[in-house]
């Protein structure tokens, strides 16, 4: 059954501050929250060593889809970007689609919010894709991307911001993820393109004579819970997979709600794809049954049976 993603988790140091940013600013939808521990959620991600202090389920009004887990910890801990270099290899991006891009930053720039450049940058990409975006650092760490894709027949309906469309993932080997995110996750290839040309340095904050193979995988029909894979040509970083993991501040993981999830299991272990059984008992969301298991660059996903 394809799927796109559901939610994604992220750690914050200020739950605050985080809600502030993407309710009172970006116009969210705050649909859940949860103050104080959560063992049965510390059990699930095999975290012991510091208490949840609150979590909240944040997601554009009425989507089911490109939602985000925000949980933060009694103590503060190392985000998964700290000092992270464009080109590290990680999640690092999410990108929020947007309806008009010069009108989106000229509200945000009167509620300070600072932009990385003083302009969006505009392109087409080779398979004819005419977009305009800005990048923003967020909480956390987190990269953030406003798009607009400019003669898109994809509405943006209920507010001005809509959902996290793609999770932007920096990756080495570009084919062994996509083999995986296509037969494992069942995702259909939406767009592939290199991107290339001072412009895109400019845009990317590149080194000269740097590339990108861009590849979005979709499920079709469905703008939101996308992933995007982005292997830069020319440079290499340093990886930090490993370092997204529940209880570490910014992204961590992708989350998917599956009804078959025992012939996903099954699926996983023909394919060779190591995967741990689990189960949420959760203040926000139960399971019962869950799978935890990882792209080959690393990205840690995780696949839940509702109860």
């Amino acid at each position: 059954m394809v799927s796109a993603w559901h939610w994604v988790s992220i750690g914050t140091a200020d739950m605050e501050a985080a809600l502030d940013f993407w309710v009172d600013r970006l116009g969210f939808e705050c649909v859940a929250r949860a103050e104080g521990d959560d063992p049965g959620l510390r059990e699930h991600w095999r975290v012991s060593d510091r208490q949840i202090a609150r979590q909240a389920m944040v997601r554009s009004a009425g989507a089911e889809h490109g939602g985000m887990h925000l949980v933060e910890r009694d103590l503060g801990a190392e985000s998964v970007r700290a000092e992270a270099q464009v080109f590290d290899l990680c999640p690092k991006n999410l990108d929020i689609y947007v309806d008009d891009l010069p009108v989106r930053m000229a509200q945000l720039t009167k509620q300070g919010v600072v932009f990385r450049n003083d302009h969006y940058s505009e392109a087409v990409s080779p398979d004819g894709v005419h977009f305009r975006e800005i990048h923003l650092a967020s909480h956390d760490d987190i990269n953030i991307v406003l798009l607009q894709v400019i003669g898109s027949d994809t509405p943006i309906p209920f507010c001005v911001f809509y959902g996290v469309g793609p999770l932007v993932c920096i990756v080495r080997d570009p084919a062994a993820e996509k083999h995986f995110i296509d037969t494992i996750l069942g995702l259909s290839l939406a767009h592939s393109n290199i991107l290339e040309g001072t412009e895109i340095e400019e845009m990317i904050g590149l080194p000269a004579g740097c590339a990108l193979e861009v590849s979005i995988w979709a499920e079709p029909g469905q703008p939101l819970g996308e992933m995007e894979l982005v292997t830069y040509q020319g440079t290499d970083g340093a990886n930090r997979y490993p370092r997204a993991k529940p209880g570490a501040r910014g992204v961590t993981h992708l989350n998917l709600w599956r009804d078959d999830i025992e012939a996903f299991a099954a699926q996983l272990r023909g394919q060779g794809v190591p995967c741990e059984s689990s189960k949420v008992e959760s203040s926000l969301f139960q399971s019962s049954s869950s799978l935890i298991f990882h792209s080959p660059a690393g990205l840690r996903l995780e696949v839940h049976e509702r109860s």
